[in-house]
């Protein structure tokens, strides 16, 4: 079974753990011919080498990427470390923009607002052409950067999705995240998020997902596939 690093870029609150666990409960659970090493990075966990896991997978984040962290600096340092050794990475949410930030790209705070609830994905180069996922961020990938290809994209996030040359993946939306999950978040960032956008993302929780499809193209990046 391929050894995947988790790279733990913050931890689900203590009072949302008896829905599904922290991240590395939820990527188990959608990811489970691959064996996850986890590293909580937030907490200054840095893997000591690209070569320690046959490939890497980023969380998502309540922290920005831009944020003046040393272990956000620390962390895009070995992105890019992970990219010279040409091992696969995937990146969800904050992984997502990590990888565009680390890179060479850039990531700003969208001028739309929240990204909340089940959106459409107009997929480029692969099937199905569309895919529905869950979001929730206010970050977004605004330039890819050099050998990045935008793969993906949704009615308020022109780079949902990005390719870095073979072996790199970056996803905005959260396919790792059950439902429940997302509407305990909307409850708890009700007065930030806006009450007209909250009460259209938990209308859109009734429709049905493709969380597999992402985990497909995730576990294909990351290799696992071919080993299970």
């Amino acid at each position: 079974m391929t050894r995947i690093g988790l790279l733990q870029c913050d931890h689900v609150d203590e009072r949302f753990r008896p829905i599904a666990g922290d991240h590395v409960d939820m990527f188990g659970a959608l990811l489970p011919t691959v064996d996850l090493v986890p590293y909580a990075v937030c907490d200054g966990t840095l893997p000591a080498s690209p070569d320690e896991c046959d490939g890497w997978l980023a969380t998502g984040s309540r922290r920005s990427v831009y944020d003046d962290e040393p272990w956000i600096h620390a962390l895009a340092g070995f992105v890019g470390d992970v990219r010279e050794a040409g091992a696969p990475y995937a990146g969800i949410c904050f992984g997502h923009q990590l990888l565009a930030h680390a890179l060479g790209g850039r990531v700003a705070r969208a001028a739309i607002g929240w990204g909340a609830g089940a959106h459409d994905m107009e997929v480029r180069d692969r099937e199905p052409h569309t895919v529905t996922l869950l979001y929730m961020h206010q970050d977004q990938v605004t330039d890819v950067p050099d050998g990045g290809t935008v793969l993906g994209s949704t009615d308020h996030c022109p780079v949902a999705m990005l390719r870095v040359g073979s072996s790199m993946l970056g996803m905005q939306a959260h396919p790792e995240y059950p439902a429940a999950y997302i509407e305990a978040l909307l409850d708890a960032r009700a007065a930030r998020i806006g009450e007209e956008k909250v009460a259209a993302a938990r209308a859109s929780l009734a429709r049905p997902l493709d969380a597999a499809v992402a985990a497909a193209w995730i576990t294909d990046v990351l290799g696992g596939r071919a080993s299970a």
